[in-house]
This record gives structure tokens, C-alpha cells and sequence, in this order.
């Protein structure tokens, strides 16, 4: 029987060969998070002049969500109980599912319908797992996840919160599309808006300056950006 030591070693000699390939890196953190098999470690972006510890915070891995981040925005869900729920870049639906923790929570609405939470990703392969993952889930009942890009995506209805998580240059171009669709009473949120990342911080400022939204910035490892619309806000 082989030992952890040895397995251990196997492991990395398996990596390595991954990584010798050329990967797209979200294929190499897919891999990770396999391995890691859903151990939390300490978040590893680098400080920032608003975050100067990100190591008191947690990750499963460097493209899900902060662990903290994950666990506000399913208190968020409970806090402001959102009917539809749209998330851009699932990646593995980790975050997918902690949003709908927070609706199976939530519970029915006075008519009867549960709150869901409609998600794309982009990649078909990082989806087929998403999709393999949310298909096992006891949550998948308050999820529907899609194969097709944020700018494409059709969505019937308003919504209550919309938490943009796709690739960074789509961020503004997302929010403006969706923002004829979002409750003047909902929320946006923007991951990745940390100063160092610049592309999300940037474009959600802009869309402040703008006058489309208000902006926050919470100053979180990756940057978390909460927003809502300026227009018919009451």
C-alpha cells in the first residue's frame, strides 16, 4: 500500500505535468481545488493600502470567492430576501450554492415561489463540472446554470441582486446590460475590486461617475464592490 509521503509526491509529479502544458488558469485552479479537495487555507493576494492582512482571511481557491465574502453574501441573501438572484463566471458553483443556502433559508415568498438563483459560466468545461457539482447538490432546486456568456444571457424578470464574479474586462459592460433589469431597490456586487486588481475598481467608479450606480467598496483581500442603482431608487 503506498504511502502519504508517496502519494503525496505523486501528486506533485501530476501537477507539475499539468502545469508544464499549456493550461488556461482557470483549467490549473480547477485542478487545485480538486486536489484540495474543499480545504480552507489562508487567502494569498497580495496587500493591499485597504486590505494590509489578507491572510486573516480564507479560500478554497484563487477564483471562488473569499471565504468571508461567501458567507456575506448568503447573510446578504437573508438580509434582503432577492426573488432572483443572477451570479456571472460560476466557475465550480461554490459561491452558486452558498447563494442558495441563503433562498432555501429564505424560504417560499406570499405567493408561493421559491427565490432562485440563475448562473452562467462561460467555459464548457469548468461548466461540466459546475454543472456535475450542482447536479449532486441538495440545493440544485433554487439553481439554474447556464453554458453561455453574461452578455448573452437572457434573463425574464427583475432582479434582486446581481453578483458580478465573470472575467474582469466584461464587469462594466455586464452591469450596464443588466441594470435596465435590476430592482431600483436590489443590489450589485462586484468581486475582484481590490486596488491592485484595478479593472473592476475602476469600472464600477466609472459607472458611479457615471450616475448609473452608488457605490462601497468593502476592503476585502480581492475587493468587494456593493452597489445600487441610482435610477427610481426610493
Amino acid at each position: 500500500m503506498p504511502t502519504l509521503a508517496r502519494c503525496v509526491s505523486r501528486a506533485r509529479v501530476d501537477i507539475m505535468g499539468w502545469f508544464t502544458k499549456k493550461m488556461k488558469q482557470e483549467h490549473k485552479i480547477m485542478l487545485q481545488h480538486e486536489l484540495a479537495a474543499g480545504i480552507v487555507q489562508p487567502e494569498y493576494h497580495r496587500a493591499t493600502p485597504e486590505c494590509l492582512e489578507p491572510q486573516r482571511w480564507s479560500m478554497i481557491d484563487s477564483m471562488t470567492a473569499e471565504v468571508e465574502v461567501l458567507e456575506f453574501i448568503a447573510t446578504l441573501v437573508t438580509t434582503i430576501k432577492p426573488q432572483l438572484v443572477v451570479e456571472t463566471g460560476s466557475f465550480l458553483g461554490v459561491s452558486t450554492e452558498w447563494i442558495a443556502r441563503g433562498l432555501e433559508r429564505n424560504g417560499p415568498s406570499a405567493d408561493g415561489k421559491d427565490g432562485r438563483v440563475i448562473s452562467c459560466e462561460y467555459d464548457p468545461e469548468v461548466y461540466a463540472k459546475a454543472k456535475q457539482r450542482i447536479d449532486g447538490s441538495p440545493l440544485s432546486r433554487w439553481i439554474e446554470l447556464r453554458n453561455e456568456s453574461s452578455l448573452d444571457m437572457q434573463v425574464d424578470g427583475t432582479i434582486d441582486l446581481l453578483f458580478s464574479d465573470s472575467d474582469m474586462p466584461v464587469r462594466e459592460a455586464e452591469v450596464k446590460r443588466f441594470l435596465p433589469q435590476i430592482n431600483p431597490n436590489g443590489i450589485i456586487l462586484m468581486h475582484d475590486a481590490s486596488s491592485h486588481l484595478k479593472v473592476v475598481r475602476e469600472a464600477a467608479l466609472k459607472l458611479e461617475a457615471e450616475g448609473l450606480i452608488s457605490v462601497v467598496l468593502l476592503p476585502t483581500p480581492r475587493g468587494l464592490v456593493i452597489a445600487q442603482p441610482r435610477a427610481g431608487r426610493q
